[in-house]
């Protein structure tokens, strides 16, 4: 595997996974306490995965080196994007979903989530996956590389339900970027269950909630 992992099992023998993709500058131990708060035993154990992002320098924090799945220019986001990192990091994706196909949890079983950067590289990979994922949850994120979504998403993605939570006075992902994301999937025909909190670039006890009880929907046996 190119990259590295922390792993969460509700119990032994799971029968669904989630594969958790942290926001630019953390790492997969950011969301674990979040995922300890879920409660999905109603389908059964449930495996967690959280990779780490590869350390590189980001552009729009003068250089800095931390760990993100592709470099930011500008505040703005999408005006100009690095492309040949979002690329890379979507086959990392990839690989990360062909372990557990391969570990015996089919797609249809696995739900892909990220929170910022890792929302954006949710709906990059899962709506590229070669075969349907069981959701794609994308909390306080946005569309990267939205001009080819609709000729590089596969046939199999255009049925997959996706779950889409913001901040409504969020300063670093605009509420506005989110809003026009979900607009750009509801425009191609893509199920989207929109969320958004009075909180910023947070996560909120209301938007965990309802992330559990879209999680059972969507895993649901």
């Amino acid at each position: 595997m190119a990259l590295d992992t922390l792993e969460l099992q509700s119990g032994d023998h799971p029968v669904a996974s989630v594969i958790v993709l942290h926001g630019l500058g953390a790492d997969g131990n950011d969301f674990v306490p979040i995922a300890q708060e879920l409660d999905l035993s109603a389908i059964g154990p449930v495996r967690f995965v959280f990779p780490h992002a590869p350390i590189r320098p980001v552009t729009v924090n003068g250089g800095m080196r931390m760990r993100a799945w592709y470099d930011i220019y500008g505040p703005d986001l999408v005006r100009r994007e690095d492309e040949a990192g979002l690329r890379a990091s979507v086959a990392d994706v990839q690989a990360l979903l062909d372990r557990e196909a391969e570990r015996g949890i089919p797609p249809g079983r696995t739900v892909l989530m990220g929170f910022s950067q890792g929302c954006a590289m949710t709906l990059l990979a899962g709506l590229r996956a070669p075969q349907r994922l069981a959701g794609l949850a994308c909390l306080s994120g946005y569309l990267p590389l939205a001009a080819t979504t609709a000729s590089e998403r596969s046939a199999a993605s255009q049925s997959v339900p996706v779950f889409m939570a913001h901040g409504r006075v969020d300063p670093v992902v605009v509420l506005a970027r989110g809003t026009a994301s979900r607009d750009a999937l509801l425009a191609l025909g893509h199920s989207v269950e929109w969320h958004d909190y009075p909180m910023a670039h947070s996560v909120c006890q209301e938007e965990i909630e309802d992330l559990n009880a879209w999680l059972l929907k969507v895993l649901v046996a």
